[in-house]
């Protein structure tokens, strides 16, 4: 296991940092190793909780959406922190357990939804090109309304930015 590039605050010792430390703490019930390196930078820790709690929890993207996209970002990235962190969250939102061992490989498991898949063809374009192409938006578009897309494409931007993130700075657990 590789160290972090950056080393990790640890909680506690940076009084300046208590009360954003508390603040994570109350949205996230612990201090991962992530957020203990962001706390080296206290205005992207702030936005990058901001942010990622608009994603996660105040959205109105269905949970097993959200979480089928940001476990196939983590694959595509090779951030196995990622994916590991979103496993319990997927199985809440009722992701099977098929589904996540197939995403773990690279597959797309056949037990999904179409609708399931096609949210996986966006994160794959994202992901790998960048550029989404007309068809594929035209074959989203009667599945979801002006938020929604929005909701689905800031969500897989969003975690593209934290697997990023991770494997550049080699956060792992």
């Amino acid at each position: 296991m590789n160290e972090p590039r950056v080393p990790p605050v640890l909680p506690g010792t940076r009084p300046e940092l208590a009360a954003l430390e508390q603040q994570i703490l109350q949205a996230r019930g612990r201090i991962s190793t992530l957020y203990r390196v962001l706390l080296n930078s206290v205005p992207i820790a702030q936005g990058w909780e901001a942010m990622l709690s608009a994603v996660r929890n105040r959205a109105s993207l269905p949970a097993r959406l959200r979480e089928l996209v940001i476990l196939r970002i983590a694959m595509l990235n090779g951030a196995p922190y990622e994916f590991d962190a979103h496993v319990p969250p997927a199985r809440q939102a009722g992701v099977p357990d098929e589904a996540i061992a197939a995403l773990r490989t690279g597959a797309v498991s056949q037990a999904l939804e179409p609708v399931d898949r096609l949210v996986l063809e966006l994160a794959d374009s994202m992901t790998r090109d960048i550029v989404v192409p007309d068809t594929l938006y035209g074959r989203l578009e009667p599945h979801f309304d002006a938020q929604g897309l929005v909701e689905l494409v800031a969500t897989i931007a969003a975690y593209n930015m934290v697997s990023r993130f991770l494997v550049a700075l080699r956060i792992e657990h």
